[in-house]
């Protein structure tokens, strides 16, 4: 059992790490490079070796995961009224959206189709080398890296996905904050791109065994699992 504790607290890390970054955005207007990266570069891997590679591997858990086990363990540490009511909002939100997502075949389908066109986009934008002819590209074995999804280009894509999709059920995620940093293009693109990465991360937790209730009473299954990734 511990082992599917250890994959769902990633799984939520993932998650409340996505809420935190639109959060920050939406208050702020700038986050975290890093963690910006390893969010985006969640929702592109589509049929991963294990949970961890979900998030870059295992060795970089503690780095590229970091805010998101902050903010778990912040929950499990801390009294409730401390709690930041945005970030919770908006997890409870996405869970609420990834059950629909997931009953929606069609819908998964499509989106599932979409990102394997947003991975081959990404090869143009790849940080290490750029092409300028595209069949060059398409001959030539590119490493994507978390950088290269966070082009602007592919972060654009991504929320015109989230737009097309998940935006059109009935249910919609109302993102607080100030509104000169809301109403920033750039910004409202990460915001819908991080709504999707936390999506990707409510759907590996409810794979491994996450269900709504446990949201109620997951601290004690939280902790030797927290201390466990954090190191």
């Amino acid at each position: 059992m511990s082992r599917q504790h250890d994959e769902q607290t990633l799984g939520l890390a993932g998650l409340f790490q996505a809420a935190a970054l639109v959060e920050q955005i939406a208050t702020r207007g700038m986050v975290a490079q890093d963690s910006l990266e390893t969010s985006i570069y969640s929702i592109m891997q589509l049929d991963p070796a294990c949970s961890e590679d979900v998030y870059g591997g295992a060795a970089d858990l503690p780095y590229n995961l970091h805010l998101g086990l902050q903010n778990l363990k912040d929950i499990v540490d801390k009294p409730r009224a401390e709690h930041n009511k945005d970030v919770i909002r908006y997890v409870l939100s996405m869970v609420h959206l990834e059950r629909k997502l997931s009953a929606n075949p069609e819908m998964l389908k499509t989106i599932a189709h979409r990102l394997s066109q947003v991975t081959e986009q990404a090869k143009y934008f790849n940080a290490d080398k750029h092409y300028s002819d595209a069949n060059l590209a398409e001959e030539q074995d590119v490493t994507l890296t978390p950088a290269t999804y966070c082009h602007p280009n592919v972060i654009a894509n991504l929320a015109s996905l989230y737009q097309d999709t998940i935006s059109s059920f009935s249910f919609r995620i109302q993102v607080t904050g100030d509104p000169r940093h809301l109403q920033n293009s750039e910004n409202a693109a990460k915001i819908r791109a991080l709504l999707l990465a936390g999506i990707r991360s409510a759907m590996l937790w409810r794979q491994k065994g996450g269900k709504r209730w446990h949201l109620l009473f997951f601290k004690s299954r939280l902790r030797p699992s927290l201390k466990k990734i954090m190191g």
